[in-house]
């Protein structure tokens, strides 16, 4: 191959290749803190308050808080999954979270192709609670 890697391969590519698969595109966004935990406590009420209504409105597909890699603690890290039609809208959404607008994190917004998975959820009639598998 004459010493040369390949470092990319072209989205058109990728898409033939799992054309059989689900090929759901979402964005994830990794947040982060900027200035410790103080100032992510303060507005977690609000963000919180954030999600839950992207969720009720079909735009969240997932979140959550991010553990230390001792999986002990909460640094202040989470990772937010949405549906957007874009980079550019799922940016946006991602910069009008109250966390964000109140700068007590960061965050960056990478496009996921998800193709391979399962969720599993039970549902007994009798009581009507349910578990994800």
């Amino acid at each position: 191959m004459g010493g040369s890697a390949m470092k990319s391969i072209p989205k058109p590519d990728i898409l033939k290749a799992c054309e059989a698969m689900l090929r759901k595109q979402l964005y994830v966004i990794f947040t982060k803190p900027v200035n410790g935990m103080e100032p992510i406590m303060a507005v977690l009420e609000e963000h919180l308050a954030f999600q839950i209504d992207l969720e009720k409105r079909g735009i969240m597909f997932g979140a959550g808080p991010m553990w230390n890699d001792a999986e002990d603690a909460w640094e202040g890290e989470g990772m937010v999954v949405v549906r957007a039609g874009s980079l550019a809208e799922a940016k946006a959404l991602a910069a009008s979270d109250p966390m964000h607008k109140a700068g007590a994190r960061s965050f960056t917004v990478r496009p996921w192709l998800i193709n391979e998975g399962t969720v599993t959820v039970k549902l007994s009639y009798s009581d009507g609670k349910f578990e994800i598998v």
